[in-house]
């Protein structure tokens, strides 16, 4: 049966995404794409297998003539991002990602891609199986659950690798090559509320934040894109400031901790009298946030739509709880906090708020802060945290993980910017991320490993609108080609 990537070059690299693709591997459910690869590697004859945490190593012998050269590792991972579109029916456990070619992208259709970080574990096995490509000995690192918690390179053996020179296949921007990372940490607060039968002549009507780009909420935060939990509470706060009495029966929205939230909802009852007032109001909302965001979210949507009188929709938060709650999810910050004096144009310091569910009695928050500078990655935790305190929530604050220090003399770094000066007839960028990459991990396990990460041109990713370059495919694959041609 024939793809939309058939005929796309390198043909290697595509053939290999494709088959990624059509295996279900989100976060914390890498077991088949696992398998596949180490199918894929003993297939070849080559040595594979898995590290107890699940992640996979694949070791590639040298071209001939080069076995003396150093080992060098290619490392990406093997989980994905499921996000979809509220109005897709897809389940990321059995379905496969749906593609399509649109000009020079690849897209799918209503979920994410799975390009990040599926085109760095394809192109690493494409260079292990492609006879045109002189290289050293290869160590294929792939990692399990980098999305969702970094699990695979935290609880990485620091004995399992040889290698002490690491290419991350990681980032998504082409003619840049990245030197360094942000650290970041996750905060959780658990609101307990008490509820009441709602008044009588009250309705529930749902309040909905719709059509935002969402994002990575690392790599896209710089943009200033619309967060949706933040356009629900700006607008239930507005309907309080205009003196109309609600209860909220529940609040959610967002899915991942590293995704900027797309969507949200609140159900709330309101008398039957205010509801004009209510639409009123929300549109209004709508009117002012798209007076802000307009430029950079204009899908954005503000909606109310009356709901039936259903159980679920009779007891509301007391007016305490209804506060206590809404005031600590305005408080709480989102967005760039501080800029880099360092490194120019690098956001330093940011956070996010991810996700917000609704159970019974209980509402939870999650928020993600990033910094590349460890002091202020904790006062920011701390201020996440001492506005849900104030709101009455519990808070935990999670363990984070560790940044990657620039380092400018690092040999793989400038045998890269010489290849691609030469190849491309430029230079590119070099830069640090305001995102968690593995190498911070796993330059603390292997004290001096020397890294560099490099990716084609992903937009979107984290978000259904995710898509691939495909020109830019083919340069990073020539890029790491060449490289390790330099290295052997």
């Amino acid at each position: 049966m024939s793809s939309p990537l058939d005929k796309l070059e390198p043909r290697l690299v595509w053939k290999h995404f494709d088959a990624i693709r059509q295996v279900p591997r989100p976060s914390k459910h890498e077991e088949r794409i696992a398998e596949h690869v180490v199918a894929w590697g003993k297939s070849l004859g080559l040595a594979t297998g898995r590290d107890a945490t699940g992640n996979v190593l694949v070791k590639v012998p040298a071209t001939p003539g080069h076995e003396k050269a150093p080992v060098i590792v290619l490392q990406g991972h093997l989980d994905m991002v499921p996000e979809k579109n509220s109005d897709v029916t897809f389940d990321f456990e059995k379905d496969a990602i749906q593609v399509r070619v649109v000009g020079d992208y690849v897209y799918a259709t209503g979920t994410t891609l799975g390009a990040d970080n599926g085109i760095g574990v394809a192109t690493a096995m494409a260079v292990a199986e492609d006879p045109a490509v002189v290289h050293g000995p290869l160590e294929l690192l792939f990692t399990v659950d980098e999305e969702t918690g970094l699990t695979g390179a935290t609880q990485l053996d620091p004995g399992l690798l040889a290698g002490r020179t690491l290419i991350n296949l990681d980032t998504e921007e082409d003619a840049a090559l990245y030197i360094g990372c942000a650290g970041g940490a996750d905060t959780h607060a658990a609101f307990t509320v008490t509820r009441e039968d709602a008044l009588a002549q009250t309705v529930p009507v749902r309040i909905s934040v719709r059509g935002l780009r969402g994002g990575h909420s690392g790599v896209d935060i710089h943009e200033n894109r619309g967060n949706a939990l933040k356009f629900l509470v700006r607008t239930l706060a507005a309907v309080r400031r205009a003196g109309i009495e609600f209860g909220i029966v529940s609040i959610a929205g967002g899915s991942k901790h590293n995704a900027i939230p797309r969507e949200a909802d609140a159900v709330v009852r309101v008398a039957a009298s205010s509801e004009g007032a209510l639409r009123a109001t929300v549109n209004e909302a709508a009117r002012v946030l798209k007076e802000e965001f307009g430029e950079i979210d204009p899908g954005q949507r503000l909606e109310c739509a009356t709901l039936a009188e259903l159980p679920e929709n009779r007891k509301v938060f007391i007016r305490f709880d209804n506060e206590r709650l809404l005031d600590a999810l305005l408080a709480c910050p989102h967005g760039v906090l501080a800029m880099s004096r360092a490194v120019p144009g690098l956001v330093e310091t940011s956070n996010n708020l991810a996700v917000v569910t609704t159970e019974g009695n209980a509402v939870s928050v999650v928020t993600s802060s990033r910094s590349s500078v460890m002091p202020s990655l904790a006062a920011t935790t701390e201020q996440v945290g001492a506005a849900f305190r104030l709101g009455g929530a519990e808070v935990e604050h999670l363990e984070g993980y560790p940044g990657w220090k620039p380092n400018p003399s690092s040999i793989v770094l400038n045998r890269a910017l010489a290849v691609y000066e030469r190849e491309f007839g430029a230079k590119p960028a070099v830069k640090a991320i305001h995102a968690g990459l593995e190498c911070g991990l796993i330059g603390e396990k292997y004290p001096g490993m020397d890294m560099v990460s490099m990716g084609p041109q992903i937009e979107s990713p984290h978000s259904p609108d995710e898509r691939v370059q495909i020109s830019t495919v083919g340069r990073f694959y020539r890029l790491l080609s060449e490289t390790l041609k330099e290295l052997a």
